[in-house]
């Protein structure tokens, strides 16, 4: 039986135990109430909101990710769907069919009191609520995860979720796990007293609670004492909001911070580590750094032209701008080792679709397509230097073989506004994107076609509505994009994800360049409470974070 089998009873621990080889344990129950308040400086002028269904920045989702529980949760630390264990639910069962999940919730967990509402036991009733808020497009940035799902609420305990067409548990599992529109809200607190309320006031069932909100300032939060996975170690948490760094730099040296997140630079990394009794800390993260070729640009429209440009892209210069501890190459749209599907460089090898560095094969390319003497191309940048650093290193590089690659720098909404206006010959985007089936849907179906596609969203290399070898016949992999998504073996499913990959590469449509992390300066006693496997947005305390005395 394989670890996703169609059909398989969820139970606890002990069925993750079988997935990845660690029974999770919590040993919170037995731990002392904590005294100590962690100061956590973040590097964000402010908040937007602190309603899960509508947090999309990362100050936001880290905030509302220790506030809130989902029906399940990623393992703290990891972000696979390998590492999904129990939470608001202790149990899950999945129809013969796959169409039916029903949860069973824990008994006795309760909500966090507000404004003299004392903290009421959480109920199906809520669950139900939560997840037709977060289905809502008018309340949730997140409704196009819940489109053809229904939310029923069996018993006290029990909520049934039904979908249209079945789904493997890779993705029907992270949709309802504590991310986004995954997170349960207080149903009580919503209809008391309006999504505009608790946009700044969450109510949810976390280890840590909301206490106050100084805009541009900081956010204050104190320990769930009633947690239901036990007291937290920590008193509080108070989150500043410091956009200035050496701000941030300065406060962590006189201890009136604990720890901060730091710029992804290297330097930085070298300069903090010199300071007494600061450690730093480099956690990966699943974000990617992906160059797209623009299919309808001449000549960017011929294979052995893009060809070229990537045997002139050397990637261990991209990661020598942001250090080796920040920056991991990648060879493949989804990154390897953080998500499943992703190819290894041994893979692509093996496969005969791994560009190496080679610029007289470069130059000998585009030759054959008729280039000897280059030509120019344009795009626009963002100002943002987890872009511009990348494109400025493109330009160099392209100019070894004689392709000059002018750019034009703009702000970061305009920059994003313009490559969705089919504007840039090459357009670099850097995202997290949850699963291999969205990366693979937005960035290469032909619906998500810029300007174009049924349902334009960022596949601005035109795939799927160009002919990219040149042989006359327009080429996509819409049909193994589709496969994979009704998949219900995941084993099968992986199998097409990664033949959509190797696709990609063979009609050089994108050229993966990294993987960017996360740098974090502490100080020693500054204990995360559990390893960083993978991470999104940035360190997210739980229950089990503390500070040594």
């Amino acid at each position: 039986m394989n670890r996703f089998s169609k059909g398989v009873l969820w139970k606890g621990g002990l069925v993750l135990a079988l997935l990845i080889g660690v029974l999770f344990v919590s040993t919170a129950h037995s731990q002392q109430p904590g005294n100590r308040i962690l100061k956590y400086g973040f590097d964000a002028t402010d908040i937007k909101t602190l309603d899960p269904h509508r947090a999309t920045g990362s100050q936001d989702r880290i905030l509302v990710e220790m506030v809130f529980n989902g029906l399940v949760r990623f393992n703290p630390g990891h972000l696979s769907p390998e590492a999904i264990e129990p939470d608001l639910a202790e149990t899950w069962t999945v129809s013969a069919d796959g169409r039916e999940w029903v949860f069973h919730l824990k008994k006795g967990i309760t909500w966090h009191p507000y404004e003299g509402t004392p903290g009421h036991e959480l109920t199906s009733e809520d669950v139900v609520y939560s997840l037709k808020k977060a289905a809502d497009p008018k309340r949730s940035a997140f409704s196009g995860s819940y489109i053809g799902v229904a939310f029923e609420a069996i018993d006290k305990y029990t909520v049934k979720i039904s979908i249209e067409r079945a789904l493997s548990p890779i993705l029907f599992l992270p949709r309802f796990a504590n991310r986004g529109g995954g997170l349960v809200v207080c149903k009580g607190a919503f209809e008391d007293k309006g999504d505009e309320w608790c946009k700044t006031h969450p109510v949810g069932t976390g280890p840590f609670m909301f206490k106050s909100y100084t805009p541009q300032e900081k956010v204050e939060l104190v320990a769930n004492m009633n947690y239901f996975r036990g007291a937290p170690r920590l008193a509080g948490i108070e989150f500043f909001l410091m956009p200035e760094m050496i701000s941030a730099e300065l406060a962590l040296q006189k201890g009136e911070l604990d720890l901060m997140r730091g710029p992804r630079d290297q330097t930085w990394a070298e300069k903090m580590k010199m300071k007494p009794s600061i450690v730093v800390d480099a956690f990966p993260n699943p974000e990617t750094i992906v160059a797209h070729f623009n299919m309808t640009v001449v000549p960017l429209n011929n294979i052995k032209v893009r060809q070229a440009i990537v045997h002139a892209m050397n990637l261990r210069e991209y990661e020598a701008v942001y250090g080796p501890m920040v920056a991991k190459p990648i060879y493949s749209p989804v990154p390897a080792g953080l998500m499943v599907s992703g190819l290894t460089k041994k893979e692509l090898s093996q496969k005969k679709v791994l560009y190496d560095f080679d610029i007289a094969k470069a130059k000998r390319l585009l030759t054959e397509a008729g280039y000897s003497k280059g030509f120019t191309i344009h795009s626009f940048t963002s100002k943002m230097l987890t872009i511009k650093k990348p494109y400025e290193v493109l330009q160099a590089q392209l100019r070894q073989i004689g392709i000059d690659l002018k750019l034009s720098v703009v702000d970061h909404s305009t920059y994003h506004a313009n490559i969705r206006k089919n504007l840039n010959a090459i357009t670099v985007y850097v995202c997290f994107r949850p699963n291999p089936d969205i990366i693979l849907t937005q960035f290469f179906h032909s619906y998500s076609v810029v300007g174009t596609g049924k349902k334009p969203v960022t596949n601005f290399s035109h795939f799927g509505a160009v002919d990219a070898d040149g042989d006359g016949v327009i080429d996509s992999i819409d049909n193994l994009i589709e496969a994979a998504r009704i998949e219900v073996d995941p084993p099968k499913q992986i199998d097409y994800w990664k033949e959509a990959q190797i696709k990609i590469l063979q009609y050089v449509v994108a050229i993966p360049l990294l993987n960017a992390g996360y740098l974090y300066a502490r100080h020693p006693n500054v204990d995360y409470g559990y390893t960083q496997v993978a991470i999104a947005d940035g360190f997210k305390p739980t229950e089990n974070t503390k500070i040594a005395k």
